[in-house]
């Protein structure tokens, strides 16, 4: 495939930055010109060479050379006791992450984690429910039901009160701990819902929304000996990206798959994007610590300071850190169950009982043992033979239902979105222009509460959506299944 315009003065640009870039078929393929710190000091037994990470664009889409350093610095990272990367790449919705890790990211290890790779936001991830209920009749008390909305989501009319056990349960074994101790012991809005139903779509959930963690590493306010627990951060969208959009199956393009699935053409559907909130930002920040405090003391920190806890040099680290990724993981799935338990109550409240099943919930960022070793995804998702796959627009743009081609090439995984284009600084930056028509805005009904919201996740921030679905179909990471139209979104 031709190189795309102005090759060799990106070339030139990025070699200034100490990256050395080549590309072929919608594939870049960057590495650092100078091997790492730890080679210079033959402190690394194996793997000495600096690794290539490849990353799939289209064409005519932006490189970044900041996400590309912090990409090649990824693929270098190894321990000097032991532990390397194997495998980096990216998916294309692949943009600068704020913490020194690019989203996008999907990296394998050997005999190593990397805390900081999959950060704060752990188990961001997607919930995809519809509903047999026509977009007319949902227009028609449209009203009535984003004011029920808002209560629950804005200001805290929600009930996700539970016992102590209960939230032990949730921390400890994720979806099925939390919904064993609410049949037990039923509280807060949960007493209205179906729990068989809940119980049947365990098996529509990602790895059955249940690791395993220990509810030791959670909050201490949230897992006291007895009581009861008003968590008020439970079943909140959070920031960011994060959303509740109501949507319209527009177009199905994958029949079979589709009515295995329950999808149908004409439904509305809703989608929750949002992770372990408060609790991953805790305990995020604990282990990104904890790793720095590990690192070897005679060795000096490397320059991207992402700092791996090694199998050979720290195992009880390595066994206690995933143990304590896995308990926000499990909070996470608990979110975004709630956050879309509450809405189809909603649903059932104003037009009438409806089923509105669960299609599929998977996660974002998180590390996961796939055959013999670890796969670390910072924004993005597995994509696995056969699996669901959701990939969303902007709050102005098509969202895909696909499914996963399993491509071991980009270590079966997809894009979790489009990727940002524009920072939220830039779009609120004064003499920004803020027009609805500039910003991409014309039409769209976004609820919330804080008019910059509105303006920073406009879809004038993102990528355009198709090119990110066309290229990962012709690589062979995804087929399309249905294609989901946005009605109204919910920012917090």
């Amino acid at each position: 495939m031709q190189q795309p315009k102005n090759f060799k003065r990106l070339l030139q640009a990025l070699a200034k930055q100490g990256l050395d870039v080549t590309y072929n078929d919608r594939t870049y393929s960057v590495r650092l010109k100078d091997s790492s710190e730890f080679d210079r000091q033959d402190a690394c037994p194996t793997n000495t060479s600096a690794k290539t990470a490849e990353i799939l664009l289209p064409e005519g889409f932006p490189v970044e050379a900041k996400a590309l350093k912090q990409l090649a610095n990824l693929a270098q990272i190894r321990h000097p006791a032991g532990g390397f990367v194997c495998k980096c790449c990216a998916t294309p919705d692949f943009h600068p992450g704020d913490a020194g890790v690019a989203i996008g990211s999907i990296v394998q290890t050997e005999g190593m984690v990397i805390p900081a790779a999959v950060g704060s936001d752990i188990n961001c991830g997607m919930r995809l429910h519809v509903a047999d209920l026509s977009l007319e009749k949902f227009l028609q008390k449209r009203d009535r039901f984003v004011q029920l909305m808002k209560g629950d989501y804005f200001f805290g009319t929600r009930d996700v009160a539970m016992t102590a056990k209960t939230s032990r349960a949730l921390f400890q074994y994720g979806i099925p701990g939390w919904l064993d101790a609410m049949l037990d012991a039923p509280t807060g809005s949960i007493v209205k819902s179906n729990l068989h139903q809940l119980a049947d779509e365990i098996d529509r959930v990602y790895l059955g929304g249940s690791m395993n963690g220990d509810w030791k590493w959670a909050p201490e306010e949230l897992v006291p000996d007895t009581g009861i627990v008003r968590d008020g951060g439970l079943a909140t969208i959070g920031g960011g990206n994060h959303f509740v959009e109501i949507q319209v199956v527009e177009e199905i393009e994958d029949k079979a798959t589709a009515f295995v699935w329950g999808v149908r053409q004409g439904q509305l559907a809703f989608t929750i994007h949002s992770g372990s909130r408060n609790v991953g930002k805790y305990i995020g920040g604990m282990w990104r610590d904890r790793a720095q405090s590990a690192w070897p003391k005679h060795l000096k920190y490397p320059d991207y300071r992402l700092f791996p806890l090694s199998v050979t040099a720290n195992p009880n680290l390595v066994r206690e850190y995933l143990q304590a990724e896995a308990t926000a993981a499990n909070y996470g799935f608990i979110n975004r169950l709630l956050l879309a338990e509450l809405l189809r109550l909603r649903l059932r409240e104003v037009y009438g009982d409806l089923a509105a099943p669960l299609v599929y919930d998977l996660p974002h960022n998180i590390t996961l043992f796939e055959g013999n070793r670890w796969v670390i995804r910072k924004g993005a998702c597995p994509a696995h033979p056969q699996q669901p796959v959701i990939i969303p627009g902007s709050m102005g743009t098509t969202s895909y239902l696909l499914i996963g081609k399993g491509n071991s090439e980009f270590l079966s995984s997809a894009s979790h979105g489009a990727g940002r284009v524009r920072s939220r600084f830039d779009l609120n930056r004064e003499g920004a222009d803020k027009s609805e028509e500039a910003l991409g805005l014309t039409g769209v009904d976004c609820i919330t509460l804080r008019e910059e919201r509105r303006i920073e996740e406009a879809p004038a921030a993102y990528k355009p959506i198709q090119p990110v679905i066309d290229v990962q179909i012709a690589a062979g990471l995804v087929g399309v299944v249905a294609r989901l139209k946005p009605v109204l979104t919910f920012k917090a």
